[in-house]
Parts: C-alpha cells; structure tokens; sequence
C-alpha cells in the first residue's frame, strides 16, 4: 500500500538526496501544495514533520487555516492573485510566491500598514513570455525593482516561475538556470541579499535542484490524486 506516510518519504529523500548530488550547502525546502486535498490528510502530513503548506485558491485555503488553527502551520499562498483578494492573502499567510505584478505588490503592502507583520514574498518571473501566464518578465524587473524596494512591509526573499511545460532536462535546466541569474543580477545591482528561488515541481524537480531550487512545490506525488 503507497501510504500518505510513504510517499512523503520517498520525496523528502529525493529532494535531500539531489540537494546533496548538487553539493548544496543545505536540502532545498520540501513545500507540500494541498489544493484540493482535505484538511485530515494535512494534520496527518503535520505529524510526519511537514510543517510548510501550499495553497493556490484563497477561499479553500482560509476554510483550512481556520479548521487547522491549532497547528503551527506556515502557509504559502501559490496560486494567481485578484486585486480584490489581496487583503486576505496579506493577513492570513507567511509566505506569498506568486506576486505577479506592482499593483498587486503595492496593495499586499498597504493593507499591512499597522499590524506590525512583514510578508514574506517572491516575485512571479514569466520566463518564456507565455502569454496565458502571468508575472513580471524579464526585461521589466529591473526597471520594477526600485519602486518593489519601497514597500516596507514586504520582505522580498527571491523569484518563483512555473516554466514552459517540456519533458526535456537540458530544457528545463535552461530555464531554471535563467531564473537563478536574474536573482544573482538584482542581488547584485541592488546589493540585496535574496535567497530564494521557488522553482521545481515533480516533473522538473532534478533540473530544479541542479540550478539552485531552494524551494520544490510538491502536490500529487506527495497526497496522491486530487479529490474534486
């Protein structure tokens, strides 16, 4: 039987063991995505020692946070944000990747003004210019950076990016590799110290840990098949 217990092994293993293939100073973060997945099989997930969690659509995950209040959870919102969900994502999670735009960075932090709390935050590259995708693109962070640098209530710890989707390691290494330069150049150009890259799924996870990962979303290899 392929139990939940197991299957968060084998990864966690596999995630540790590229992190070390790659000589990287330490295991690249296991982040558990639980779209769609009850809130049982998170608790049971929380007592194996997964304590980080990923969530992509803003009503489910506040149900989920309220159900799980007893649990010292630390929440990562994943999914696209709509201006009018800014609020909520602000006040109820620790970590936010998919920070697509100014506007929706600039209201992130405008409705922490007073509560004392800094959001952790990476901002969404669109690498290959995909046209149904969202994020910043390349030849426009640069530009972006300076005004990002001014919202005081956001800890602007590195980049996320979901590449084109191919089968194709060398590819898939390219593309990471492209990502992982961009943080180096604004590290650089801004003297900042960013040290996250949120890159890598199952299908692209060896590529992502080879170029830098430093956090690996894993939803179905982890909870098994989604239940509608």
């Amino acid at each position: 039987m392929n139990t939940l217990k197991q299957r968060y092994q084998k990864i966690k293993q596999e995630v540790q063991q590229l992190s070390e293939q790659f000589n990287h100073k330490q295991s690249a973060l296991l982040l558990a995505v639980s779209k769609r997945h009850p809130t049982e099989k998170i608790r049971e997930l929380f007592s194996y020692g997964q304590h980080c969690f990923g969530e992509n659509y803003l009503q489910e995950a506040l149900e989920k946070i309220e159900e799980l209040s007893d649990l010292n959870i630390e929440w990562h919102f994943i999914g696209p944000i709509q201006s009018n969900k800014t609020k909520a994502i602000a006040e109820n999670f620790n970590w936010v990747h998919s920070v697509d735009r100014t506007k929706i960075a600039t209201r992130l932090n405008n409705h922490l003004e007073g509560t004392g709390k800094q959001l952790n935050i990476c901002l969404q590259i669109n690498l290959n210019k995909e046209p149904q995708k969202s994020g910043f693109l390349i030849e426009d962070i640069l530009q972006q950076f300076p005004q990002l640098l001014k919202l005081n209530h956001l800890n602007i710890r590195g980049l996320m990016a979901i590449p084109e989707h191919t089968d194709d390691p060398i590819k898939q290494a390219e593309n990471f590799r492209l990502l992982k330069q961009m943080l180096d150049k604004l590290n650089q150009q801004f003297d900042l110290n960013m040290d996250t890259l949120s890159m890598g799924m199952s299908g692209d996870m060896t590529a992502a840990i080879q170029e830098g990962s430093t956090i690996i979303r894993i939803g179905t290899a982890i909870f098994g098949a989604r239940e509608h």
